[in-house]
């Protein structure tokens, strides 16, 4: 079994107060788990009102499939509308 993880720093340059950052995290924290079916978790930042850290976990047997999904999480956080990903970093144990 192996478990693969991507920390994401983000940047929410449209959001004004805690109450919009977490309507933003929680949509895109939803949507990655939808469409990836990962588990998602804001790790960091909580009291920060443009800036969070998501964590993104997956477990597989196949490394390839791990990397896969990562880079896909990624590109969509990257592209993911009112969001700035500022730095992402990924591990497979």
């Amino acid at each position: 079994m192996l478990v693969g993880t991507v920390e994401m720093s983000i940047l929410l340059r449209g959001s004004q107060s805690l109450k919009d950052k977490r309507r933003f995290v929680k949509s895109l924290k939803d949507r990655l788990r939808n469409r990836f079916e990962v588990s998602v978790a804001e790790v960091d930042g909580q009291d920060r009102v443009q800036q969070a850290v998501i964590g993104v976990a997956v477990v597989s047997n196949d490394k390839r499939h791990i990397e896969s999904v990562l880079t896909k999480v990624v590109n969509f956080t990257n592209l993911f509308r009112g969001c700035e990903l500022s730095s992402a970093r990924q591990e497979i144990l």
